[in-house]
């Protein structure tokens, strides 16, 4: 039940990214959800009535309900709900999904939610955060480097625009990490990765605040983020085609 109450709170606010003008509405786009929680993917297909909805998990299995979701929801929904058990990083896997699903080029958006954390591929950083911390062989006490330049590249290979709804709780412990990948961002890499964005993308935040995120602005969605717990926000190439 947490899983179907959380994903309705979420949409209310990713809604917005997906619309920011009412009028276009999502009937015959394609979305891919990157760490699906399965859920989500019959909300977005009841509302707005997308062509075609992929979602990958690296734990779907963890999902008992995920198959009959994806059977029934053809009896709710003409959109097209189809779920993998696949990571982002297995890039060979994927390509074969969207070929499989008819994805020639990218999707029209791509979905991240509470899962931009788990993206971590770098180095360990929990030294910086704890000076007695030593790396372990299983890495469970482990937090890696996020490597904004190179997810947000791969992100925007996959999908027009990019949206990311993500948890802002660097003091309670993330209880879905594996290894090194997750623990949750604290505001020095928050302040990182939004200042990567800023010079290089489009960027477009819908939660805490209304702004175009720029360097003007990061300062007000700092400090924004110690007054929230969630942010919502989307990213799509700037106009003139770069990076």
């Amino acid at each position: 039940m947490d899983t179907w109450i959380g994903s309705l709170e979420e949409l209310s606010e990713i809604e917005d990214a997906f619309e920011v003008d009412k009028r276009n509405k999502l009937h015959g786009k394609t979305i891919l959800d990157i760490g699906t929680d399965c859920v989500k993917p019959l909300y977005i297909a009841l509302k707005f009535e997308p062509a075609k909805i992929i979602g990958i998990n690296e734990e779907l299995s963890t999902y008992y309900f995920a198959s009959d979701l994806e059977q029934k929801s053809k009896l709710l929904t003409e959109t097209e709900i189809s779920l993998y058990e696949c990571s982002l990083f297995d890039d060979e896997k994927l390509r074969k999904i969207m070929r499989e699903e008819g994805i020639e080029d990218k999707f029209d958006f791509v979905l991240v939610s509470k899962t931009l954390h788990h993206l971590r591929i770098g180095k360990c950083i929990a030294k910086e955060q704890d000076q007695k911390h030593k790396c372990r062989p299983n890495e469970e006490s482990c937090i890696y480097e996020f490597e904004e330049q190179k997810i947000f590249k791969d992100l925007l290979q996959l999908g027009k625009k990019v949206i990311i709804y993500e948890c802002f709780l660097p003091h309670e412990r993330d209880e879905d990490k594996v290894r090194g990948r997750g623990g949750y961002f604290a505001i020095k890499e928050w302040e990182q990765i939004f200042s990567y964005l800023a010079e290089n993308y489009r960027v477009e935040f819908v939660e805490p605040l209304r702004c175009h995120l720029d360097k003007k602005e990061l300062e007000k969605v700092i400090a924004k983020l110690k007054q929230v717990d969630c942010i919502c926000f989307y990213v799509e190439t700037s106009e003139a085609g770069e990076p």
